[in-house]
């Protein structure tokens, strides 16, 4: 009898070990976005998060790599990967499919609460201000045409950080990013003097598929999952 239980428990843990061998994994690209996407945040970030919990559901393990978004992006397009996230749909380029929102973000103005910064669009802003934004990021199509048409006013920055350092020393007096981004940041490094105009617009935020024959099955089934 012993030696017919052990033998069971033997088959019950090779069973148990073939389940856990056979489970999907999807491997994924990001960026240091907090709170939404994080390497040294707790849960990867409220966005990641999000995408865990929908995979989960379904048996399928993620795992997120972290780098300069540029980079990130570019690793998504090698076979390692499934893709990266999170995205705007506007980031999604030729080679990507853009998946059902995840999560969601904001885009919007920012300034300096030294300076006065009032308008009524988004062309008036940068024909009255030097505006600040990040130059990796793919922005929607009525801030890119002002961008194009108000080149004099446009101050780039190579990331969130570099954009709140310069918003908060004055070198341009309004920015526009999320403004849940920057104020997680001003608040974690203790910078007092930015603050929110006014919201823009919410973007999706999406996972860029990798446009490939092996992932179509992933991107139907994530965009039946989020459905739910």
């Amino acid at each position: 009898m012993r030696k017919f239980l052990i033998n069971t428990l033997m088959v019950m843990c090779f069973g148990l070990s073939a389940a856990a061998s056979a489970e999907e994994t999807w491997k994924i690209t990001s960026l240091n976005w907090e709170p939404y996407s994080g390497a040294t945040l707790s849960n990867q970030g409220n966005a990641i998060q999000k995408l865990r919990e929908v995979l989960k559901a379904e048996g399928i393990n993620l795992i997120v790599e972290f780098y300069p978004w540029a980079r990130a992006k570019a690793l998504a397009e090698t076979n390692d990967y499934v893709g990266f996230f999170p995205a705007w749909p506007e980031e999604v380029e030729q080679g990507f499919v853009a998946s059902n929102a995840v999560d969601w973000s904001e885009i919007g103005v920012m300034r300096n609460k030294a300076q006065e910064v009032s308008f009524s669009t988004v062309d008036e802003l940068f024909s009255k201000y030097k505006v600040g934004l990040v130059k990796t990021y793919v922005y929607p199509e009525d801030i890119t045409k002002a961008m194009e048409k108000y080149k004099g006013k446009v101050d780039e920055a190579p990331d969130e950080n570099s954009l709140l350092k310069k918003l908060s020393t004055g070198r341009h007096p309004a920015a526009i990013t999320d403004p849940t981004v920057m104020m997680y940041l001003a608040q974690q490094q203790g910078t007092d003097n930015v603050e929110p105009v006014q919201v823009l617009t919410k973007k999706e935020l999406v996972v860029a598929f990798r446009d490939g024959e092996d992932n179509k099955a992933r991107i139907a089934l994530l965009n039946k999952l989020l459905e739910k």
